[in-house]
C-alpha cells in the first residue's frame, strides 16, 4: 500500500510468513506474538485515548495527564513509576518508570508532549479506513509509547519480564526542549547509567523496513557584523570600507564554498538583518532593521543552525567558521558565536550491531528484514543525548505512517501489532 510519496508498505504477514516466523521462534517467543495479537485491540483502544488527550509542549496539564495514562498501565506490570517536575527548566515535566530485574539495563525513551497546543484546530482521532488513521501526535510518538506498554504486556504474559532490568523515560518536552537543556535531559541522562542499549520509539522515516543507527545533531550560530557608518558615495574607499552587509555576505559566501558539500554538515543561514540600526531577540527569530540605501550599513545580524553527524564534525566545522570570521573585509569586523543543543547520535559498531539483532527479530517474526536510515534524513531527537554513554542505541521504533508535524498526521494501523511483536522478542533477546 502507498501511503505517501516514498512510502511503500508491504504488509507481513499471511500464512507462509507466519509459518516462516513460527519455525524460526522459541516458545517463549510464540507466546509473546500471541499476546500481541490477543491484546491489539486494548492497545489501539489506549492509542486513541491519548492522542485525544491534547498535550502540546506547552500544555503542561495535558503533558501530565498522558503521563498519567502510561504510568497506570506500566504500574500494573510492576514498574515503580515517578514524576520529574519540570518547572526548573519550565516545562511540564517527565515520566519515569523503572523495572529492576537480573538482566542487562535495557532504557527505553518516549515523549509525551506534540507539537499541537490546545488552540490547534487538530485535536481528534480519527479513523480513516480500516488500515489508517488521522491524529495529533499518533505516530509523533503517542504510537511508539503505545508499541513500548504492550511489548512490555507481552513479555509479562510470557512471563519473562519479572527476569528483565527495564528503564522507561518519556521526556514531556521532546517537541521544545525546557532550558537549560542540560537540566532539561538530566534524567534521561542519570536513566542512561549502566545501560546496555538505549532503543527510541520515534516514528522516524516512516518505513517500516527502515531504522535508525545515527542522527545529526542540531546546534546552532549567530553572526554579527559591523562597518562604518557613511554615505553610500564613500563605500569601498579606505576611510569607509565595504560597510557591514557586503561583510556578512562575504562570511556566508565562504561558509558556502569551503564547507556547503561536506558529508552530512549544513549549515542553515535562518533569518539575516542588516542596516543602520538591528534589532534581534533573544530567540534569534524575530527582529527589525532600518536603513537607507545611501547609507553604507553599519550592522547586520545573522543566525542559523548547524548539523553534524558527530562531535568531531561539530569542532572541525566551528574551527573552520571561526577562521572565516577572523579575515574581514576592509573597514569591518565580524563575530561568530555557537550554541550546542541536540548532540548528534553518531553510527558505531554497536549500534549497527543492535540494528543486526533488530532486523533478525523482524524477519523472525514474519515483518521482514530492516535497514538502516541514511542520516542525511534523520533529524535530532532525545536518544542522541543518551547515544554516547550506551554501548549500543537504535531508533525509529514507532508506529509508521506519515505527515507528523502536520494536520494530516496518519498511522498505519496495521503496523501497531507488528512492531509491537518486534519490539517485544527484541528485547528478550538483549535481555538474554
Amino acid at each position: 500500500m502507498v501511503l505517501g510519496a516514498g512510502i511503500t508498505l508491504a504488509m507481513p504477514g499471511g500464512a507462509s510468513a507466519q509459518k516462516k516466523a513460527g519455525a524460526t521462534l522459541s516458545a517463549t517467543e510464540r507466546t509473546i506474538l500471541k499476546s500481541v495479537d490477543a491484546h491489539n485491540a486494548d492497545a489501539l483502544a489506549l492509542l486513541i485515548k491519548v492522542v485525544n488527550i491534547n498535550s502540546g509542549t506547552m500544555n503542561f496539564a495535558g503533558v501530565r495527564q498522558v503521563a498519567d495514562v502510561l504510568a497506570a498501565q506500566l504500574n500494573s506490570l510492576e514498574f515503580k513509576t515517578h514524576w520529574v517536575d519540570g518547572a526548573p527548566f519550565h516545562r511540564a515535566g517527565h515520566l519515569v518508570a523503572e523495572h529492576p530485574g537480573p538482566g542487562p539495563k535495557l532504557l527505553l525513551i518516549g515523549h509525551l508532549d506534540t507539537v499541537f497546543e490546545p488552540d490547534n484546530p487538530f485535536q481528534k482521532f480519527e479513523r480513516l479506513d480500516d488500515s489508517t488513521a488521522r491524529g495529533p501526535g499518533v505516530i509523533d510518538m503517542k504510537g511508539g509509547d503505545v508499541i513500548i506498554v504492550y511489548a512490555l504486556r507481552a513479555l509479562n504474559d510470557a512471563r519473562v519480564l519479572d527476569k528483565m532490568n527495564i528503564t522507561i523515560v518519556f521526556d514531556g518536552d521532546e517537541e521544545e526542549s525546557g532550558s537549560p537543556v542540560e537540566l532539561a535531559r538530566a534524567a534521561l541522562v542519570d536513566a542512561a547509567k549502566g545501560a546496555t542499549a538505549a532503543l527510541g520509539f520515534e516514528d522516524g522515516a516512516g518505513d517500516p523496513k527502515t531504522a535508525m543507527t545515527s542522527r545529526r545533531g542540531a546546534g546552532s550560530w549567530s553572526l554579527t557584523s559591523k562597518g562604518t557608518p557613511s554615505h553610500s558615495g564613500q563605500i569601498f574607499t579606505p576611510e569607509v570600507g565595504a560597510g557591514a552587509v557586503f561583510e556578512s555576505a562575504r562570511v556566508l559566501n565562504e561558509f558556502y564554498t569551503k564547507l556547503g558539500h561536506e558529508q552530512y554538515l549544513t549549515f542553515n543561514p535562518g533569518v539575516a538583518l542588516g542596516g543602520t540600526a538591528v534589532t534581534l531577540d533573544s530567540t534569534g527569530t524575530v527582529g527589525n532593521a532600518s536603513g537607507k540605501d545611501n547609507v553604507v550599513a553599519e550592522q547586520m545580524k545573522v543566525t542559523g543552525d548547524l548539523r553534524t553527524i558527530s562531535p568531531a564534525q561539530f569542532e572541525k566545522a566551528e574551527s573552520t567558521m571561526k577562521e572565516i570570521v577572523a579575515h574581514p573585509l576592509p573597514g569591518t569586523h565580524s563575530e561568530i558565536t555557537f550554541e550546542t543543543g541536540y548532540p548528534p547520535m553518531a553510527p558505531t559498531e554497536g549500534n549497527r550491531r543492535l540494528l543486526e539483532i533488530y532486523d533478525k527479530a523482524s524477519r523472525d517474526v514474519g515483518s521482514g528484514g530492516v535497514t538502516a536510515v541514511d542520516p542525511a534524513h534523520a533529524g535530532a531527537a532525545d536518544i542522541s543525548f543518551v547515544a554516547n554513554l550506551v554501548p549500543m542505541s537504535i531508533d525509529a521504533l514507532g508506529l509508521s505512517g506519515r505527515d507528523d508535524h502536520t494536520d494530516k498526521e496518519t498511522a498505519d494501523l496495521r503496523m501497531l501489532p507488528v512492531k509491537t511483536k518486534r519490539t517485544a522478542v527484541l528485547l528478550l533477546r538483549l535481555s538474554r
